[in-house]
């Protein structure tokens, strides 16, 4: 994630670092993320560099707040950045990093409940963003010829999340039925061992 170009982009309007951070949590929660120990340097940094100024602003209640706006250099670089092609980098997930690891539990039990509990919450997150899918196009599409510019290509995102999310959803459930295959001959043998003990104890009664 190239932060300095998300808050360029994000920058389009006059903001403060509070502002943004809503923004990351209210709007673009879903690809990306920022706290606000990230922001107020990097803001600090596009300022040096010329990309942003900013003023202190009285609010309507408590202290003055600063806020940012871009600058002709800064939309520039934003433009520039945009016109780079896609910016492919390393995406990173923890949880891939956790399941890799799981055999050190050297419990099936273990690793069927946390791709359950995964499950669960790619799907959470995947209502959230079918949700903003239909509420930006309407059912079937409806709006989608009609959408402005900025809608559109958010759109175009959000769609792309709900495809990713999908096929983690269905990657999920491969992983559990893999779990479970692995899981039955166990089963199967254990079945096995406890009805031929019961075999042998009625053959002695007999």
């Amino acid at each position: 994630m190239s932060l300095d170009h998300i808050l360029l982009g994000m920058l389009a309007a006059p903001a403060s670092g509070y502002d943004i951070k809503r923004g990351f949590s209210e709007g673009s929660r879903h690809f990306w993320s920022a706290e606000l120990s990230q922001i107020y340097p990097a803001l600090k940094k596009l300022e040096e560099r010329g990309w942003l100024e900013s003023r202190l602003e009285p609010p309507a209640r408590g202290p003055r707040r600063r806020v940012y706006h871009r600058t002709t250099e800064g939309r520039t670089e934003l433009l520039r950045w945009l016109t780079a092609g896609p910016q492919m980098g390393t995406q990173r997930f923890a949880y891939v990093a956790q399941l890799f690891f799981m055999h050190e539990l050297d419990d099936l039990e273990a690793t069927s409940d946390f791709m359950l509990e995964l499950r669960s919450r790619l799907e959470e997150f995947l209502a959230l963003l079918r949700q903003a899918e239909l509420d930006i196009a309407g059912p079937d599409g409806a709006r989608l010829d009609d959408l402005s510019g900025e809608d559109f290509h958010v759109y175009l995102a959000v769609r792309m999340g709900v495809r990713s999310l999908r096929s983690r959803v269905d990657w999920c459930d491969e992983a559990l039925a893999h779990i479970e295959r692995r899981r039955r001959p166990h089963a199967v043998a254990g079945g096995a061992q406890a009805q031929d003990r019961q075999d042998r104890k009625e053959r002695r009664r007999g």
